[in-house]
């Protein structure tokens, strides 16, 4: 319908050889075992500790781990599978499905995490009117809001992408399917659509970035007003969750915020962004949240204890 005349792309990936190639299949696969380990983890200690469910900062934490999977598990064991078999095509529909989901992970992780910097906010500025405000419906509602902010986002770049008709090359300069790459393989014009991407990502970046910044300086200028150990375990609350925006945000804005870029660094960012972020986002949150931690021991206790049979019946 397009005018594409092509039925699959050559993803390059990586120009690597030798020891490279190793310690770089090494890392994707071990990132992929995180990435679904981790985020695994978390999610089920959430659940089996109704303390942390009802929280919502942790039933956040739960659908970011759930995000973080999903994103992880877009275009990583895609690249690992080319890693191993030195095989680096992808059909044209496998190519579109990669973007579609991609966007819509990324645009709702993003979102997700501007909600959970609300959180923190209520939290530490309103805490008397917390449980008031942030009750189990609300956090539905905006869990929901971020979901279909994502297929929002998701839509309008798949829709401008699906217009462009690629009748060769069909060589992308990366190891996934994305627009700025897909962009420069189209038959005709694409300047509008270069610009329609920037533009598309500017709406759901700097508005999320504006209010990250705005929920962290309240949080910052009423923790200042709070010294001591109160003041303290405020901003310690909020750590890991700047962590893990830093890691994020600093990598997107980097890819989709730089238009006309054909800078091979952009695949460093791409690959962090997508396969280390998502790994180490479990890392963060386990290991610097004692909650966390303290779940998990439960958790494991309750394993010890009560080990499933081979018959699948508790004895």
């Amino acid at each position: 319908m397009n005018g594409s005349t092509i039925s699959e792309f050559v993803l390059l990936g990586f120009s690597c050889s030798g020891i490279s190639y190793l310690c770089l299949s090494t890392l994707v696969l071990a990132c992929c075992t995180t990435i679904l380990l981790g985020n695994f983890l978390i999610m089920v200690t959430v659940q089996s500790e109704p303390r942390l469910l009802h929280c919502p900062m942790y039933f956040f934490l739960a659908n970011l781990a759930l995000l973080d999977m999903s994103l992880g598990s877009v275009a990583a064991p895609k690249l690992a599978a080319d890693l191993l078999n030195c095989g680096h095509a992808i059909s044209y529909g496998s190519c579109m499905a990669q973007f579609f989901f991609l966007h819509l992970f990324g645009g709702a992780e993003m979102l997700l995490l501007t909600l959970m910097a609300y959180d923190r906010y209520v939290a530490i500025c309103h805490p008397l009117r917390y449980t008031a405000i942030m009750d189990r419906q609300l956090c539905l509602r905006l869990l929901l809001l971020c979901w279909a902010g994502g297929l929002l986002h998701t839509t309008i770049q798949m829709v401008a992408v699906a217009q462009l008709p690629f009748c060769g090359p069909n060589v992308l300069d990366n190891f996934y399917c994305d627009m700025p790459q897909l962009i420069k393989l189209a038959c005709t014009e694409s300047y509008a659509v270069e610009i329609l991407m920037v533009v598309n990502s500017s709406l759901l970046t700097l508005p999320c970035f504006l209010a990250l910044l705005a929920s962290y300086a309240m949080i910052l200028v009423t923790s200042c007003g709070h010294f001591g150990k109160a003041g303290m375990k405020a901003l310690s609350t909020c750590s890991s969750h700047l962590m893990v925006v830093s890691l994020f945000y600093v990598p997107c804005v980097f890819v989709y915020l730089k238009p006309f870029s054909s800078s091979q660094v952009d695949k460093v960012a791409s690959l962090f962004y997508m396969v280390a972020t998502p790994a180490l986002n479990p890392l963060i949150y386990a290991l610097r949240n004692q909650e966390m931690k303290e779940a998990m021991g439960k958790w494991k206790c309750k394993q010890k204890l009560f080990p499933v049979a081979a018959n699948g019946v508790h004895v």
